[in-house]
């Protein structure tokens, strides 16, 4: 029976190709690293108790920084894509036609008169 050499024992390491390859390693940290990505994104949805924004078949409707300069209102409605809506110093404006009178009662109910000479059509909302 004839012993292997010592030389032969250490090349033979050497030769299997899957230990001459550096970066083998590489595609199980980008496994790690993604998983670990998606972990931390559940994570920071969480923590700001918005697990509403996962669920596709709900509206939700977010404002950020309520009556400050940089308010944000951020809406989402089943079947459209996320709007946000930036608040800024401009004031809408245009041509138009003035359709009625809106009168809030005492008991917080509103009354909407329109101006209209067919009748005395009122309508009220709370």
């Amino acid at each position: 029976m004839r012993r292997k050499s010592r030389r032969y024992h250490r090349t033979g390491l050497l030769a299997d190709p899957e230990e001459q390859n550096p970066l083998t390693g590489v595609a199980n940290l980008f496994d790690v690293a993604m998983v670990f990505s998606v972990a931390l994104l559940v994570a920071l949805v969480m923590s700001y108790q918005l697990p509403e924004l996962l669920n596709p078949n709900e509206d939700i409707t977010i404002v950020k920084n309520p009556g400050a300069q940089d308010m944000k209102i951020i809406i989402k409605e089943e079947g459209r894509p996320i709007e946000v809506l930036n608040m800024t110093d401009n004031i809408g404006g245009g041509t138009g036609e003035a359709l009625g009178t809106a009168y809030k009662l005492a008991d917080g109910r509103v009354i909407y008169v329109p101006e209209s000479a067919e009748g005395n059509e009122t309508s009220a909302s709370d």
